[in-house]
């Protein structure tokens, strides 16, 4: 079932962001953007404080995907694979409205303090996610860390799935960053060993 219906707000967040793209996110107005979705203003106002929170919705459903994610999560797996979990969960959020996530992400990359509050959203979403984690009894280092490196990866994998939407779903993306993140903390971890014995091994000829 989708999770996003294009009733009257879906046409003010859509006619938002064609405008957006269309004359620029500062020379738009909430009038503009009500005609072209064939409402009143007040009706805009009744889904939206303002133009910004077109972009930025109060009832983000990413929040609940993210924590009913990681609680129904196999028990076993280790924080990076809830992490993967709860993120490939949340992907079909995004590619059910691709077209329209697109067109957000170039406004957002056009305006510095749109990018701000973007920042901003991200970082609620990494207190949501090492939040969840830590009510499945993980150890809050482990649980914060766990959540800044998915939040991280996930921002890596959403650019590219962006950028280059024919290549990979969200979703395999999303996948790939972790698998990629995985792979780093090993090879750091095999050479930490390494210096470890390098060292231990001049010590004893000392």
């Amino acid at each position: 079932m989708s999770r996003w219906k294009p009733a009257a707000r879906g046409r003010l967040e859509k006619a938002a962001l064609e405008l957006y793209n269309l004359q620029g996110f500062d020379a738009t107005t909430v009038a503009e953007i009500a005609t072209r979705a064939g409402v009143t203003e007040r009706t805009f106002y009744r889904h939206f404080a303002d133009n910004r929170e077109a972009l930025f919705p109060g009832d983000n459903p990413l929040t609940d995907i993210l924590a009913n994610a990681s609680a129904t999560a196999p028990a076993l797996l280790p924080p990076l694979g809830v992490t993967t979990h709860a993120l490939t969960e949340a992907a079909p959020v995004f590619a059910e409205r691709a077209d329209l996530v697109r067109q957000r992400q170039a406004v957002i990359a056009a305006n510095p303090e749109l990018q701000e509050r973007e920042l901003a959203k991200l970082a609620s979403l990494t207190c949501t996610l090492a939040h969840a984690l830590r009510e499945r009894k993980m150890e809050t280092t482990t649980a914060a860390l766990a959540a800044e490196i998915g939040i991280a990866a996930f921002t890596v994998a959403f650019e590219r799935w962006v950028n280059n939407p024919d290549r990979h779903s969200l979703a395999q993306h999303i996948q790939e960053s972790l698998d990629t993140t995985r792979h780093l903390i090993a090879l750091a971890e095999h050479v930490a060993a390494t210096d470890d014995v390098s060292f231990t091994g001049q010590e004893g000829v000392a």
